[in-house]
This record gives C-alpha cells, structure tokens and sequence, in this order.
C-alpha cells in the first residue's frame, strides 16, 4: 500500500472566513499527494452556509476524510495517527481558548492537543478584532505548547486586486509553514532603495 507523501487534518471553526479552510482543501487537491482529514465544527457549518452558500457535500467531497467533530474516537483522535500537522481554518476564540488549556471535549481540540503533544506543526488561523488580554493570553500559551499563531491579514505589498488574491496569499504562506510550495502568490524579492 502506498500512503500519501503528506497527511494534514484541516479544521473549520465558527469564526468568519470559512473560504480559507474551503480553499486550502481546494488546493491541497489540485497540488496532490496531501491526505487530508477534515473536520468542522458545528458552529462552522453555519458559518459555511452564510458565507459561502455551499451544501455539506461539495464541503465533504473536498477531503479525503471527514470526521465528525464529535467523535472524540476518530483516528486522528490518538498520537498513533501518523500525520504532517493541523491547520485550524479559521479559528475561533472559543477553540483557541480550548486548544491553549489542553480543553479536549471535541475532535478539534483533541487533535489540536495530540499534534502539540506529539511535536507536529499545528497552524491556527485566528480571527478576531479587536483582541482582549485573554486572547493574547491563549495565543502565549499555545505559541509557548509549539503552535503557530496565523491571524489572516492581508499583505498589501502584493497589491491584491481581489478577495481570492488576499485568501491565496494567506493559504500560500500557510502551507509553505507546512513544507507546501503551492506557488499561489508571487514572493518578495527586494524592493530599489528610494
């Protein structure tokens, strides 16, 4: 049997911007060669509906696995899975605050808490404006655990003429966290002195 060169378990919250997990899935399949496991929250279907209009399936059809988020039994539930790291797109306050006190009562914060207690690269997409102490807390004490603290914003040095400029470039820089070239954004190379 011949496994995937990479496996990563996607997650979708609540929080707004449902397009960047939905797009990662997206290119993660053109690119090829990336299993992935998904899993959104309940919070994140609604989200899904209201932003994007698309139904459980096209969503299901973009992963390989989808896991329900509570089936804390799931096999990306245990260290034993073997896997390249998670990517939580976007992220909420409530499953950062879960992921940074190790609060595993659903399959995201569960296997956010394997892949930092098995030393793989975790990604969260944070998405809240503005922040309160408590949520600069909880970024410190999973950046502190290993995790990478992503918030989506927009790099306005690559002039983007669209929305899907702005999410490629996010997801592009994303992956490359996770060892993927998807070469969806042209990278900095110097700028002429003035």
């Amino acid at each position: 049997m011949t496994l995937p060169t990479k496996r990563l378990i996607i997650a979708i919250t609540g929080a707004t911007g449902a397009v960047l997990g939905i797009r990662l899935l997206d290119v993660l399949r053109e690119i090829g060669g990336v299993e992935t496991h998904l899993i959104i929250s309940e919070a994140g279907w609604l989200t899904i509906e209201h932003e994007l209009k698309f139904s459980k399936d096209d969503i299901r059809a973009r992963a390989d696995m989808v896991h329900a988020n509570k089936n804390i039994g799931a096999s990306i539930a245990s260290g034993s899975f073997s896997c390249d790291g998670m990517i939580v797109a976007p992220c909420s306050m409530k499953t950062l605050a879960a992921i940074a006190h190790g609060y595993s009562d659903n399959l995201i914060s569960r296997a956010a808490d394997v892949t930092l207690k098995e030393r793989r690269r975790l990604t969260l997409l944070v998405r809240e404006t503005p922040l309160s102490l408590i949520h600069l807390r909880n970024m410190t004490a999973v950046t502190e655990a290993g995790g990478v603290i992503f918030p989506p914003v927009p790099a306005f040095y690559q002039q983007p003429h669209t929305i899907d400029d702005i999410v490629n470039h996010t997801v592009g820089r994303v992956l490359d966290g996770h060892g993927i070239d998807a070469k969806l954004a042209p990278r900095w190379t110097s700028i002429n002195d003035y």
